[in-house]
């Protein structure tokens, strides 16, 4: 772990900046580059250095929400978070009240994400991100004050109704997972974020008609990201998707096949798993299983087996 003080703050701050920085396996060579350009700014940063992406994710979230009820500190405290796509960090970081990570791709992102949400935890792609494409990001990220003009409002400055919507859904969105008001929240949402998170609990998920005992509820279109449930015995037959694809599990357990590298993973609720493009798998849910699962493209499937085909490759397995 490295310290080192702060001597100025910069451009998107009004006081000066710490940053804690973290990463799997996957990013860390990209988190260790941004760290140094952070040093070259005269910025603290403690580096946690390099650990399972969902350690590391919560590890962040945690502080950076510790230190976001500190409204008195003289330091405002930031945090870094870097694994294969910039998606599992950002969920876990996410966790904790206060912490508002998002994966960012490129400064556009990371410019929508100061102004529109206050973003105080910057995710990145070890995997698809290049360093200098990064440091552009990074820069972005802590020069943009929030409600500044991007690109989502046009370059403009917001409306001031706009303005005041956001400043009214960032305390809003910090009340979310609070103790104290999570026995409210439950029996009547007391917010325009908590609602809308609500909804997006009561929708209806939609069937997958070519896998059996799936459903899926689609939270974003292109890069997709879902929620799916499979009910338990359900056996995905062997396919490959055109886009590879991150999945977190959150409730049951399962088992994946990949048939074209030749491994197997059994996956329990908190486990993660990336799948490249155009790799063959296959199936089993042993529980009532959910996930959530994010491709970097459109959702599609192509079948590479018949689910009798499955099921009996599965028993001969399981032998």
């Amino acid at each position: 772990m490295a310290h080192e003080k702060p001597t100025s703050a910069v451009a998107g701050a009004s006081r000066p900046l710490k940053i804690i920085a973290g990463a799997d396996d996957f990013g860390s060579s990209l988190k260790d580059t941004l760290v140094a350009q952070l040093r070259s700014l005269d910025i603290e940063v403690e580096d946690l250095g390099t650990t399972k992406y969902y350690s590391v994710g919560e590890e962040i979230g945690r502080r950076v929400s510790q230190a976001a009820k500190n409204t008195e500190s003289a330091v405002e405290t930031r945090g870094l978070v870097a694994c294969g796509t910039g998606v599992g960090v950002a969920i876990f970081a996410n966790k904790f009240p206060g912490v508002y990570a998002a994966t960012c791709l490129t400064p556009g992102d990371a410019l929508n994400a100061r102004s529109i949400s206050n973003c105080n935890v910057l995710a990145v792609s070890g995997m698809s991100t290049a360093p200098e494409a990064a440091a552009e990001i990074l820069t972005t990220f802590l020069n943009t004050p929030f409600k500044s003009p991007c690109p989502a409002s046009g370059s403009n400055p917001w409306p001031e109704e706009i303005q005041s919507f956001l400043d009214g859904s960032v305390t809003e969105m910090s009340k979310i997972g609070d103790e104290t008001t999570t026995t409210t929240a439950a029996a009547d949402p007391p917010c325009f974020i908590c609602s809308l998170a609500k909804s997006r609990q009561d929708k209806e998920f939609t069937p997958v008609e070519i896998m059996p005992g799936g459903s899926m509820k689609i939270l974003r279109e292109t890069p997709t990201s879902a929620i799916v449930r499979f009910k338990a015995g359900s056996v995905e037959a062997a396919h490959h998707h055109t886009f590879g694809h991150d999945l977190v599990v959150t409730k049951g357990s399962k088992c994946v096949w990949n048939l074209t590298k030749s491994e197997k993973y059994d996956l329990g609720i908190g486990d993660y798993l990336f799948t490249p493009a155009g790799d063959v798998h296959r199936v089993k849910y042993y529980e009532d299983t959910e996930f959530f699962i994010k491709w970097d493209g459109h959702w599609d499937l192509f079948l590479d087996e018949d689910i009798a085909s499955a099921n009996a490759a599965i028993d001969i397995e399981n032998k």
